[in-house]
């Protein structure tokens, strides 16, 4: 990307692309129901960021219990939501640094920033759920923290990554805009 600079069509959208595919995963993480999930059959709990369902049996009836009752599940639905939409705001900002032909390289630091701060909300989330849930919660069976969760922990490493990129981005300024004499190494005889 820094070879071809950002005004090279195919690697200026590249950085909103993976913000925008981080805000799928963080919607796939909030709407699932494979936080945690029972390992083997018969399958008699599942739980969500929001609920927690159980079944006594295998051809039972499911019976959920919402976490917002609890105030770690409130506390882990809230940090995790305040990470989420802090990286739908980056996605947008960095639809609008990338969409103006003069790039402005503080702006997108300030976009990394704010990345780094999503994923901090984000990891909060994402350890106060199983800590909390595995000690005050019952739990029959052998029970794993499933997919959801998954990508939950894999939309806060991106905004992790992603932080770094943006911050570094600017670093490389002169490169990106083509503003850095060539170097040659040739020597005349």
């Amino acid at each position: 990307m820094v070879k071809y600079g950002l005004d090279y069509t195919r690697c200026r959208w590249i950085l909103p692309l993976l913000l925008g595919i981080g805000v799928i995963f963080g919607i796939i993480a909030l709407a699932g129901r494979g936080w945690l999930e029972s390992q083997t059959l018969p399958y008699v709990q599942q739980a969500s960021l929001w609920q927690n369902c159980r079944r006594p049996e295998q051809g039972g009836e499911w019976s959920c219990e919402s976490l917002m009752g609890y105030a770690w599940g409130r506390a882990a639905a809230a940090t995790y939501l305040v990470g989420f939409l802090l990286l739908v705001i980056c996605f947008a900002l960095a639809i609008i640094a990338f969409a103006i032909d003069t790039l402005r390289f503080n702006f997108i630091r300030g976009i990394g920033g704010l990345l780094f701060v999503a994923a901090v909300f984000s990891i909060m989330g994402l350890v106060i759920y199983p800590v909390k849930f595995s000690s005050e919660m019952e739990m029959t069976g052998i029970n794993m923290f499933s997919w959801a969760y998954g990508f939950g922990w894999t939309t806060a490493i991106m905004e992790i990554c992603l932080g770094f990129f943006f911050c570094c981005l600017p670093n490389y300024e002169d490169q990106i805009l083509g503003n850095v004499k060539p170097t040659y190494f040739y020597s005349s005889p």
